[in-house]
């Protein structure tokens, strides 16, 4: 029997018609030591699972036990690190710190119990923080601090709950770095839950996969011998293999083709000239150099002087094309991207699109924004209404409505189009927000790290959607991203961009990977690596804000 034990273990919420069901006969077995991997999308039971094991929860049948005694409640054995910070605020580092020592070692002596908290905060790396307060600390170091208050208690079993999804890439890695650390130096028990396959790999000793009906699925051993480096991870055969069928079996058992195909998209015209995504949907205008960015620059005014966030921003795209636009937090991905749609006023340079000079927002250059700002007392259908009906006022009542019901179908919401946009996940509303983009029948699609606040498996799905509904209306796009799968996977180019400020395009890399494209077959594509090992080389250059020198690459497209 290992430390900790989950035997035939199901958890219910609500009562009668409300009550939903989030663990089926759950049996596991966590063995001393061990680092524990749980890996599934969101809503397939994580959390409650862990919550289990911490003694937050009680299985409405079954046993949870450790060290063969009933878990009846929570207990300093069993260390728990929460997705959210959960630090009080008017406590310093080491009084957020020192509140987990004193309760588990109170009768320690006070300088005891001070040296024990200062440990802690400099096992990870806080060690010149330890006066600050949570409102003068970064994302990711409130949670180094959640890690030192669990540490701190000396558990035998630290519980991760999901502790790095709320950070940016590079902050996540480098806790991730040092949580294995920190695991490897006291092999305590870790169970980690998570969403993230890479994460897991990297991390655990095991994977078990929960299901969408709450159920234990496949188990994967991870054999890559420890210490792990992340970069030489991308041309390990092994770590390919592995991560290829962990990402194949979770998209068979958690990505279903949700997208309908019955209605018929209306031939009707929008006020700005482009047909409603039919065969015809472009013609007439402009193909090569279609979005033309010249010598851009933006400047902001500050109190030491002007501030050059992006500088000589040169780029030619073609009618159709698909671009990614990379870079690390800072270099001005977005500040690009909001110039193009008019929301943001261009200091030096040109944007034209289509011939003519961007000025001002207009639909025929639609965003999906990472947040997507629907009205909360509207329907999906109406939200998605509000856009189509001012660019099609040509078109009759029906018509439009058969162009917002055709992309709520496309997106995977036949089902949901009449709910309103507060009962809606967060991956459904971002679903209404990809819709109504389309909808506008755009000449230029913008978007602006689309998936980011979703959790890594719902953002797959989401990839799948908007490839899918990319593939019939070839609009062109330009997809703000951090993420390096995600640029390949959907661009024709991935460019990158230097740090800021001056930030400008470092590199430009043509993706010549086939097309219709999924997830599952670019990772058996033999080229899918070495094209992602082309962008991680460049962030890796640029990486901690350094600022190599820029090779200017070609700027016009192919």
């Amino acid at each position: 029997m290992g430390i900790l034990t989950l035997s035939g273990v199901s958890k219910g919420f609500g009562a009668g018609t409300d009550r939903v069901e989030v663990l089926d006969d759950v049996t596991l077995d966590v063995a001393d030591g061990e680092f524990l991997a749980i890996l599934g999308f969101s809503g397939t039971g994580k959390t409650t699972l862990v919550n289990l094991l911490a003694g937050l929860e009680m299985p409405d049948t079954g046993t949870a036990t450790f060290r063969g005694a009933p878990i009846t409640g929570p207990g300093p054995e069993r260390g728990l690190v929460f997705q959210s910070y959960s630090l009080m605020p008017w406590l310093t580092v080491q009084g957020n710190v020192r509140l987990a020592v004193d309760a588990v070692a109170g009768d320690l002596p006070r300088a005891e119990r001070d040296a024990r908290a200062t440990k802690y905060i400099r096992m990870v790396g806080l060690g010149h923080a330890t006066t600050r307060r949570p409102a003068e600390l970064s994302g990711g170091m409130r949670q180094r601090v959640s890690v030192a208050r669990a540490l701190a208690m000396n558990p035998e079993v630290l519980l991760l709950d999901e502790p790095l999804s709320a950070l940016d890439a590079l902050t996540r890695a480098n806790l991730a770095d040092e949580i294995v650390g920190i695991w490897e130096a006291d092999r305590k028990t870790c169970v980690l839950v998570t969403n993230d396959v890479d994460e897991a790999i990297l991390m655990a000793d095991r994977i078990v996969t929960l299901t969408p009906e709450g159920r234990l699925g496949t188990e994967f051993r991870v054999t890559l011998p420890r210490p792990r480096d992340r970069g030489a991870m991308n041309s390990d055969e092994t770590f390919k293999a592995l991560r290829s069928e962990v990402t194949k079996y979770l998209m068979d058992i958690g990505i279903e083709a949700r997208i309908e195909g019955t209605r018929t998209l209306p031939n009707v015209t929008p006020i700005h000239g482009v047909p409603a995504a039919v065969a015809q949907a472009q013609e007439g205008l402009i193909d090569t150099r279609f979005l033309d960015f010249s010598q851009l620059h933006k400047v902001y005014p500050t109190p030491k002087g002007p501030l050059t966030v992006v500088e000589d921003f040169d780029l030619k795209i073609d009618r159709g094309e698909f671009i990614s636009l990379i870079g690390h937090s800072g270099c001005g991905k977005s500040t690009v991207l909001t110039m193009a749609a008019g929301l943001n006023a261009i200091s030096k340079g040109a944007i034209k699109l289509d011939g003519r000079h961007v000025e001002g927002a207009d639909p025929e250059r639609a965003v999906v924004f990472q947040s997507p700002n629907l009205f909360p007392w509207l329907t999906a259908k109406e939200n998605v209404s509000i856009g189509v009906d001012k660019v099609y006022p040509r078109a009759s009542r029906a018509e439009r409505q058969d162009v917002v019901e055709y992309y709520l179908e496309r997106v995977g919401l036949a089902d949901a189009m009449d709910k309103q946009a507060a009962d809606l996940s967060n991956g459904m509303k971002q679903r209404v927000g990809i819709a109504r983009a389309f909808a506008l029948s755009p000449k230029l699609l913008l978007l602006d790290e689309p998936f980011g606040m979703l959790d890594s498996l719902t953002r797959w799905e989401l990839q799948e959607v908007l490839m899918e509904v990319w593939s019939r209306t070839k609009v062109t796009a330009i997809c703000v991203t951090h993420d390096v799968d995600e640029a390949v996977l959907l661009a024709d180019r991935v460019v990158m961009m230097t740090n800021g400020p001056q930030a400008t395009i470092g590199k430009i890399t043509e993706v010549k990977l086939p097309r219709p494209r999924t997830r599952k077959a670019l990772l058996e594509h033999p080229d899918y690596y070495n094209y992602r090992q082309e962008i991680l080389d460049f962030l890796e250059e640029y990486e901690h804000g350094a600022r190599p020198r820029a090779k200017r690459p070609a700027m016009a497209a192919e």
